[in-house]
């Protein structure tokens, strides 16, 4: 019986932190049908798409490092409800002191819990329910954060692209800037024709910086849920447009079978439903069926079964019911109420998506009538039939307008993002976190 038993074994916290200083370093491992977990490996040299940034987060984020463990516990839950409680067993001795009795006395037991016996398969299958429940939702939580990863990355592809062209027209502006300090000094202008460059480089500078800080937050925010350190750095490839769902009416009607917190709430539900049930059958008094075997003081050898229940006077198990029961319900509405909230998302982003692609075909033209104009202007001030200040709104404007058109397609891509997301479109059935632990 010793030898059987589990023994303690220490598990030690780490001694430091487990961030990777090299994106190289980093990589992806799932299963191809019943082949073993592979690696495969990123070209970092290259361009990263959207989609490899995704896998990766889910590879390599510190939170969902957690899960394996999540569904360990699980699991034990479910061998802890196949169990059955030992049976009891008690013996009793009397010794013979004194009197007219010849013999000592003595007496064995041996029963086992009955309504354990009755409730183990419902309660299995309530459990077995929670732990797919766990693992639907832990793969909710690696497609959130593909998704998270994803936008991130879009995010800072487009930031990249708008500090280029505010950098890029800012140079522009120091050197007309240089130009007209020259004029001023030879006196061939007043300083009232600096003044109006220097607001317009003022207000350049300042979106700089803004798009510079919202891509270092976004750096570094993708950098922690890659596990890199906050400084590491890579090329980011465009996002690719996919087109709208054209059957949409179709994906909202399969959207319980395929979204895994949908899927998590119908497993939870299904557990409840098995809890309602077992504290209905708990609601009978507890019974013990065994066997009693004795002999008294005077040599009588007696044996029989033995029963024992419980009087259902004061407590029938309603408490249990009530909660179970309401724990159902509760479970039932907010299925619906999330089932109601992804469908109206789905249907606002769609109309977001169509909204924002018919004002970027604007956006666009309008930059392209701001670019022609910047050059016509250009032209017209080196033949000095045009004022410095009026070229520098030309040029402000080109630059607004670009930006923009910027703002619009990274929009676009991150409600595409979203989209993917609220539909639960090309969801993996299997969790890629685990077949990186199982691979490492």
């Amino acid at each position: 019986m010793l030898a059987s038993c589990t023994t303690y074994s220490p598990l030690p916290l780490p001694s430091g932190p487990d961030l990777v200083s090299t994106p190289a370093n980093l990589s992806i491992a799932h299963r191809e049908g019943d082949q073993v977990a592979r690696l495969h490996k990123i070209d970092f040299k290259r361009p990263v798409s959207i989609d490899q940034i995704g896998l990766l987060a889910v590879a390599n984020d510190p939170d969902l490092k957690s899960e394996h463990g999540e569904l360990r516990l699980a699991r034990s839950a479910v061998l802890q409800a196949s169990l059955l409680p030992n049976p009891a067993a008690s013996f009793n001795y009397g010794a013979l002191i004194s009197g007219p009795a010849t013999a000592s006395s003595a007496g064995i037991s041996l029963s086992q819990d009955i309504v354990a016996i009755i409730t183990r398969d419902t309660r299995v299958r309530s459990a077995q329910a929670q732990f797919a429940q766990v693992d639907a939702e832990q793969l909710w939580r690696e497609w959130q954060v593909a998704q998270k990863a994803r936008q991130l990355a879009v995010d800072i592809y487009w930031e990249e692209r708008g500090v280029d062209l505010t950098e890029r027209e800012q140079r522009l502006l120091k050197g007309e800037i240089a130009q007209v300090r020259q004029a001023v000094s030879a006196g061939n202008l007043t300083l009232s024709a600096l003044a109006p460059l220097l607001s317009v480089d003022a207000s350049a500078a300042q979106s700089l910086v803004a798009l510079r800080l919202g891509r270092l937050k976004n750096w570094q925010a993708l950098d922690g849920m890659l596990g890199l350190e906050p400084s590491v750095r890579f090329r980011i490839g465009r996002p690719v447009s996919h087109r709208l769902p054209t059957d949409m009416s179709g994906l909202v009607s399969t959207l319980p079978a395929r979204r895994p917190d949908l899927l998590a709430l119908q497993f939870g539900y299904g557990s409840a439903e098995k809890d309602v049930r077992a504290a209905i059958l708990q609601q009978f008094p507890s019974l013990t069926i065994g066997a009693t075997y004795g002999s008294d003081t005077s040599k009588v050898v007696s044996a029989g079964p033995s029963f024992g229940f419980e009087l259902p006077i004061f407590n029938m198990n309603q408490g249990h019911i009530a909660k179970a029961r309401a724990t159902r319900e509760l479970l039932r509405e907010k299925y619906q109420a999330q089932l109601d909230k992804s469908v109206g998302d789905a249907n606002a982003l769609v109309a977001q998506i169509k909204e924002l692609s018919r004002s970027l075909g604007q956006a666009r033209q309008a930059a392209g009538s701001a670019k022609a104009l910047v050059a016509t202007a250009r032209k017209a001030y080196q033949r000095s039939d045009l004022d410095q200040r009026s070229l520098s709104d030309y040029e402000m404007t080109a630059l607004q307008r670009s930006i923009e058109v910027i703002d619009i397609e990274r929009q676009l891509d991150e409600d595409r993002v979203f989209l993917a997301v609220e539909l639960g479109l090309d969801v993996p059935h299997r969790r890629i976190a685990l077949s990186a632990t199982t691979e490492s």
